[in-house]
């Protein structure tokens, strides 16, 4: 699965990354990886623009592909993360080859000891009358 998953650093976009992931996933035959791919694409349509007609009435069009950035997508991912962890809790199941998919495109929370770790590494404290001023 070390194939499959984004994170900024890797200099494209996130929907490109999930056509090559795509790509790949038919290639390898990976059923499960094709199909968490294809629906999080699929919600790719509820994502809209305002637009206003000629006779004044508000609307919506879908976004095109060049409209859609990584924030879009991610909210869309969230969305997928939080229902599928609810039917994970209704199913009593730990969890999915399709949660742990979708959460591979997601940031990765940092803990607390690593926050800990890179602010003594990188912040010196001394210079502060309390900690409270860093």
């Amino acid at each position: 699965m070390e194939t499959y998953g984004w994170n900024e650093a890797m200099g494209m976009s996130l929907l490109e990354k999930l056509k090559a992931d795509l790509q790949t996933a038919m290639r390898g035959h990976d059923q499960e990886a094709k199909d968490c791919i294809r629906v999080v694409m699929g919600e790719f349509p509820k994502l809209t623009v305002p637009i206003v007609l000629e006779s004044g009435k508000k609307s919506s069009r879908p976004k095109s592909a060049a409209e859609i950035t990584n924030d879009d997508i991610l909210e869309v991912m969230k969305g997928l993360v939080k229902s599928e962890r609810i039917l994970l809790e209704a199913k009593k199941a730990a969890s999915s080859r399709y949660l742990e998919l979708l959460l591979a495109y997601l940031p990765q929370i940092v803990s607390r000891e690593e926050v800990e770790t890179w602010v003594r590494a990188n912040i010196d404290l001394a210079q502060f009358k309390n900690a409270m001023q860093a």
